[in-house]
């Protein structure tokens, strides 16, 4: 691993299996600039029309919430978990983890990103080391977390990559798709897997468009939650953007509201229809007891030709949120959201009110099944017992016009 403050990178874009340039990132002066290649500017594509305009000459990057880097190529990199691997990396290297630039990270990230950019020079990593299932991944990672074992650092780094979050998790390709699978944190519950899928099939239930998930099994515990890569489709890469990174949001704090966030939508697909999924989304998310609803957590996919859509709906779990409270507010509440709030914002995006109404009630329908899926899939009494009670709770606070 070579890490030199790389001055320039490549940066292209696999389009129908074909790289096409998309243009270079240059860091000079400790500031990064980004160039189009004169080929993408005839495309017409814009990667990310907000903060980086399809325009010839050196673009700078202003902003310092992603150290200089434009929000299209820092969802690229990996945080949380992914960041804290590398970092553990490059100190056993004896390097400061602030030394390498981000132009440098995303060389790590090369061909193995999530969406379908390309960064190049591309930095090798090692081979991962055969597994015959995925409780030695598991066992990997406990020991990396309980006992700052870094033996493994290189095996869960490389299957890793470039995935983002906080619990650990790798990408893999399973009988020809691909898969992302997580594994239990230092501060998850033991039946964190289970949860999850409970999750994904009340989400099911209340219509949320979810990509196909399964609990994969394991022989140590209750199994893990793994989740098909939606900007996979038919060998073809999608590019993808999250909302973080499309309107320079940070997704560390809570910083934005649901009513930007289906506006940008509105805006970027010219498609009304993905202000009702973010809706539904939105509804699910308060009534189930999903307050880790920020800024990364909500994406948008780009079709070859330029099109984009909301992708589906991810990372919905029981969380509590900062300090209790969603870190996408609803019509600026974000403690105790209810009905109303959920009303207005509808009314907001021009979403009808007996469409809303439906949604609304579609979705606390779901709820009631909860206990059902949980005990189907493995969730603990415990663990049922307190998301049930939350759910109860969130559901009194709905009253319905």
């Amino acid at each position: 691993m070579n890490f030199s403050n790389t001055p320039i990178i490549h940066v292209s874009f696999l389009q129908k299996s074909k790289p096409l340039s998309v243009g270079r990132l240059i860091l000079k002066d400790r500031k990064i600039f980004f160039e189009y290649s004169l080929d993408f500017l005839k495309t017409g594509i814009e990667l990310s029309p907000f903060k980086l305009p399809l325009k010839a000459g050196l673009i700078l990057c202003e902003d310092r919430l992603f150290e200089g880097l434009f929000g299209v190529f820092n969802d690229s990199l990996p945080d949380g978990w992914g960041r804290l691997l590398l970092d553990r990396k490059l100190m056993s290297l004896g390097i400061n983890p602030h030394a390498p630039s981000p132009l440098d990270r995303l060389g790590y990230v090369g061909s193995h990103g999530m969406g379908a950019l390309i960064y190049e020079p591309e930095i090798e990593s090692s081979t991962p080391l055969p597994h015959k299932n995925f409780d030695e991944i598991a066992e990997e990672a406990k020991q990396f977390q309980e006992n700052n074992n870094d033996t493994f650092v290189d095996d869960l780094l490389t299957l890793n990559r470039s995935s983002a979050g906080a619990r650990p998790k790798i990408l893999v390709n399973i009988n020809g798709e691909d898969w992302i699978v997580k594994f239990q944190s230092s501060s998850d519950p033991k039946d964190v897997g289970p949860i999850e899928y409970a999750y994904h099939l009340m989400a099911k239930k209340a219509h949320l468009d979810v990509p196909e998930a399964k609990l994969f099994p394991s022989k140590k515990g209750p199994g893990y939650f793994g989740v098909k890569r939606f900007d996979r489709i038919e060998n073809q890469r999608l590019h993808m953007h999250t909302v973080s990174g499309l309107l320079h949001a940070d997704h560390r704090i809570p910083s934005l509201d649901y009513q930007t966030i289906m506006k940008a939508a509105l805006w970027l697909t010219k498609d009304h229809r993905a202000c009702e999924k973010l809706f539904r989304m939105a509804v699910f998310n308060v009534l189930c007891y999903n307050r880790d609803d920020h800024a990364k957590n909500f994406s948008f996919l780009m079709d070859q030709e330029g099109k984009w859509s909301i992708s589906p709906a991810y990372d919905l779990t029981f969380s509590s949120g900062p300090a209790g409270e969603h870190c996408s507010t609803i019509m600026g509440e974000g403690k105790n959201p209810t009905a109303i709030h959920l009303l207005k914002l509808a009314k907001l995006v021009d979403i009808k009110k007996e469409t809303a109404l439906k949604i609304l009630e579609e979705v606390k329908n779901a709820t009631t099944d909860w206990n059902v899926f949980a005990k189907n899939v493995g969730v603990s009494p415990t663990s049922a017992k307190t998301i049930d009670n939350a759910i109860l709770n969130q559901g009194k606070l709905f009253r319905f016009p």
